[in-house]
């Protein structure tokens, strides 16, 4: 009879443990999609910022059509973007674009000059440092998740449960490599 009493008292601790460390994940994936959705805030900010930007530059240099229409490309395919891989994948592509119009819009001093630009310029670069700030929280957040699905005992639980490792928002290859400086 007692030793029943320890087997059951033995289950059903083990239960609400279980029940523990499946509301704990639970709380993770939750955080984890929340961050996700605020680096889709930023990224949203910077995708309507851009057309305004491009038809700014059009105005001043009209005849630079391959570059806003590499611009109007990338934005197009980051709005399109789903996982956080391809999203991440699309918006370097939009970077290096946008990057490619601001070469263009240095051999134009009237385009530099212009307030329009200049306003648009400097809410694109908090923009940047928005997403920058997001990309880094929704990684610390995936790093949390990720290491609470994979260590023991919780991962008897995820694996029972079905949560999978995510994905974090990595930078690209060029940005990864030390900085160069010249002189």
């Amino acid at each position: 009879m007692i030793t029943a009493a320890v087997i059951g008292m033995l289950v059903l601790l083990a239960f609400i443990a279980a029940i523990s460390r499946y509301n704990a994940l639970v709380r993770a994936r939750n955080a984890v999609d929340n961050a996700w959705a605020q680096v889709e805030v930023q990224l949203k900010r910077r995708h309507d910022l851009i057309p305004n930007l491009v038809e700014t530059v059009r105005g001043y240099a009209s005849h630079e059509r391959q570059t806003l229409a590499a611009v109007v490309e990338a934005r197009a395919q980051a709005l399109n973007a789903g996982t956080p891989a391809e999203q991440a994948a699309a918006e370097n592509a939009l970077t290096g674009a946008l990057k490619s119009l601001f070469a263009v819009a240095e051999a134009y001093p009237d385009l530099k000059a212009s307030r329009n630009f200049a306003d648009l310029q400097e809410e694109l670069a908090t923009t940047e440092n928005r997403i920058a700030y997001s990309r880094q929280y929704y990684n610390d957040a995936v790093l949390t998740y990720n290491n609470a699905i994979q260590t023991f005992p919780a991962n008897v639980v995820a694996g029972m449960t079905g949560f999978a490792v995510r994905d974090y928002f990595q930078a690209p290859d060029e940005e990864r490599g030390p900085v160069q400086v010249r002189f």
